[in-house]
């Protein structure tokens, strides 16, 4: 198995509802954790960069 079927596979499981629920799910608790650490004060620009990382990553 080489690197273009991982890709591909990889690829699949972000294009299925689960992946989009899991990849949901991890950058929301990035954008979280984030946010924690800075004490909230860049969360508009947390929620942008999540909002355009889950239109690379989603459906």
């Amino acid at each position: 198995m080489g690197i273009d079927d991982l890709a591909g596979k990889a690829e699949g499981a972000l294009d299925s509802e689960k992946g989009e629920k899991a990849s949901d799910a991890a950058l929301d608790k990035g954008q979280d954790a984030a946010s924690n650490a800075t004490g909230g004060k860049h969360d508009e620009q947390l929620e942008k960069a999540g909002d355009a990382a889950d239109q690379h990553l989603g459906q």
